[in-house]
């Protein structure tokens, strides 16, 4: 079962598809934010007060897609990804890595420092005082070595995570929270009409 797992989660289809879809759907969001209210607003062929209505109404459901990706995907599934495939996944695995980084906060700032030159890595670590963050081997490692794909399985899960989170996060939660929001707000703006309470005789 771990066998068919670990390709999965190491495999460079998963990298490529996630890392366009991570660093995508907020951009994605922000432009449809923006570029779609403001399509209905140059609609010349609908009422000023349609415009007005429907323009409010999807910036504010693209508004509540970024909010819901930006508060559910790193702060939940990454993170829980991360402590899944360590505490579970991969706990009897040493190759794997996760015991050489204590969260994703860890990990994440390995990443980065990886990704610059070896002169730079020692300028970062030593001006911001990095160094206890990271165990002898790491800090050893980061000094002397250029290979930030190393850990593919933390890399692999925490992709998976956002992957999931994307998913969850767009499809499902977004129209059942945007659902029960944007009519208070539209009626907050003075686009909507409240509803009329219905008096039993």
């Amino acid at each position: 079962m771990i066998g068919p797992i670990t390709s999965a989660l190491t495999s460079s289809g998963l990298t490529n598809l996630v890392q366009s879809t991570s660093s995508s759907v907020a951009t994605e969001t922000v432009l449809k934010s923006i570029g779609r209210p403001g399509f209905i607003l140059i609609d010349n062929d609908i009422s000023p007060d349609t415009k007005k209505y429907a323009a409010a109404k999807e910036f504010l459901y693209q508004a509540t897609c970024l909010v819901i990706y930006m508060a559910l995907v790193v702060p939940v599934f990454k993170k829980g990804a991360f402590k899944y495939a360590k505490n579970h996944l991969f706990k009897n695995m040493p190759d794997a890595g996760f015991d050489k980084f204590k969260d994703l906060k860890t990990y994440a700032l390995y990443r980065k420092l990886s990704e610059k030159t070896m002169e730079d890595r020692q300028h970062i670590l030593n001006v911001n005082k990095l160094q206890d963050r990271f165990s002898p081997s790491i800090r050893t490692e980061l000094l002397t070595k250029d290979d930030p794909e190393k850990f593919s399985k933390i890399k692999g899960s925490i992709e998976l995570g956002s992957l999931i989170g994307s998913v969850l996060g767009l499809a499902i939660l977004a129209p059942q929270v945007s659902h029960a929001f944007i009519h208070p707000a539209l009626r907050f703006l003075g686009l909507e009409k409240p509803k009329e309470k219905l008096h039993n005789p």
